[in-house]
Formats: C-alpha cells, sequence, structure tokens
C-alpha cells in the first residue's frame, strides 16, 4: 500500500473540508439530524435554566447572609446574568458534552446515506464511555482556554490577537474531539491511527469554532461538525486505503 506524501494529504483535506460542510448542511433535513438537533438543544437550554435556578437560590442566600436582602429579588437578577453570561463563555463546552450522547445518531445518519458499507462495520460506544469522553473533553477544554487566558489578556492590546488565540486554541480542540466521535466508532484497536491528521483536523475544528461565533449558526454548528467530521474520517480512509 502506497501512502499519499503529507502534501496531498493536507490538499485533500482543504478540498473535501468545504464539500464535506455542504454536504452536512443539505442533510439538515434529514429526520434524525433534525431529533438530534432538537434533543441536544433542549438538553443544552435545561442546563443553562438548572444552572440559573441554582444560582438564584445561591444570589438570595448571599444577600440574605450579608444583610443586604430586601425582598427586590436582586438575587434572582444577579443569577440571571450570570446565566446569560455563563452560556455565553460556555454555550460551546456544554454544547458539544451534550451533543456526545447523541453523536451516534448523527453519524449513523451520515454513514446511512453517504457510506453505508462502513456503517455496517461501526461499534456502539457504551453510555459509561460516552460520559467519560464528554467529561474529559470538557474538561480539557476548560483547562486549556484557562491557560490560555493570561495570553489572550496580554494580546488585547493587538485588537484582535485575543480573538485569532482563543480560535486557534479551541480549533485545535473541537478538532479532535470531533474526529474522535467518529473515530472511536470505527478503530480496531487503541493503535490504529486516525485518518484525519492534525491539519484536517485543525481545518475542521477551525471551521466550527467559526460558526460557533455566528449567532443562529452557532445553535446548528456541533452538529454540523459531528457530520462533517464523519465524511472527513471516512474520505480520509479511503485516501489511505
Amino acid at each position: 500500500m502506497t501512502l499519499p506524501g503529507a502534501a496531498a494529504i493536507h490538499a485533500s483535506h482543504m478540498i473535501s473540508l468545504p464539500r464535506a460542510l455542504a454536504l452536512s448542511f443539505s442533510q439538515l433535513r434529514d429526520p434524525t439530524i433534525l431529533r438530534v438537533l432538537g434533543k441536544s438543544l433542549l438538553v443544552t437550554i435545561a442546563i443553562f435554566l438548572l444552572l440559573g435556578w441554582l444560582l438564584s437560590f445561591g444570589f438570595e442566600a448571599l444577600l440574605e447572609w450579608a444583610g443586604l436582602a430586601d425582598g427586590s429579588g436582586a438575587g434572582t437578577l444577579l443569577a440571571l446574568l450570570a446565566t446569560l453570561i455563563g452560556a455565553w463563555l460556555l454555550f460551546r463546552f456544554v454544547a458539544l458534552f451534550v451533543l456526545q450522547f447523541f453523536a451516534e445518531e448523527v453519524v449513523r445518519a451520515v454513514e446511512a446515506k453517504h457510506y453505508p458499507a462502513q456503517a455496517s462495520a461501526a461499534r456502539s460506544l457504551p453510555l459509561t464511555q460516552e460520559l467519560r469522553n464528554g467529561l474529559r473533553s470538557t474538561l480539557r477544554a476548560l483547562v486549556v482556554n484557562l491557560i490560555a487566558l493570561p495570553f489572550a489578556i496580554a494580546l488585547l492590546v493587538t485588537g484582535v490577537g485575543t480573538a485569532l488565540l482563543f480560535w486557534a486554541v479551541n480549533a485545535f480542540l473541537l478538532g479532535r474531539e470531533l474526529r474522535d466521535m467518529v473515530w472511536l466508532r470505527h478503530r480496531q484497536s487503541e493503535q490504529d491511527i486516525a485518518p484525519l491528521g492534525q491539519g484536517g483536523r485543525f481545518l475542521l475544528g477551525g471551521a466550527v469554532a467559526g460558526m460557533l461565533l455566528v449567532p443562529g449558526i452557532n445553535l446548528l454548528a456541533p452538529v454540523i461538525g459531528a457530520a462533517s467530521a464523519t465524511h472527513l474520517v471516512h474520505r480520509g480512509r479511503a485516501a489511505v486505503a
């Protein structure tokens, strides 16, 4: 078997990513994709509503302890503000964590339509592994973003440096998580090399990270990312076969 050179692989990713994104958007009307989109959004919203409810109790108790409670609902207002800020900062982390539990449905829908032969060889991941993967990826994303925070603050003087840094960091993280949602269902052993390399992962993650910044599109981004990763992984497997 002859493997293509690194330049050829990188070029194939540059060409196939727009195609993968186009195919993913075109499949949004698929009933399975729509169900996953609805379920993942509802669970994500429910998590933030639960967070807001818990924060309201916490702020009210804190104000009462400090002797500042006056019955005006200040604690609820603070909780609402904190929840909105948390949703803005943490939406991508929570949405991707939730998607871990529905990603298989997205991957199966894409494989059933475009890669039926590969779909028959896929294996389902146990719920415990999906939970472990989701927690690990969420914690990794939080830790890496916290590490990047001091550098981002230092780059504020550049005007665009902070945004570019966070985009690059999350492009790397998202590309890895989205690839693994697909690849872990198909690899035979932990020693198997994933068909989507660092360049392809970064391009995929960068596209999804960009979509997460656009209001409205950010709601679709996790599902589009999982579907696009499915196309890229299977095209990558075919390229090295």
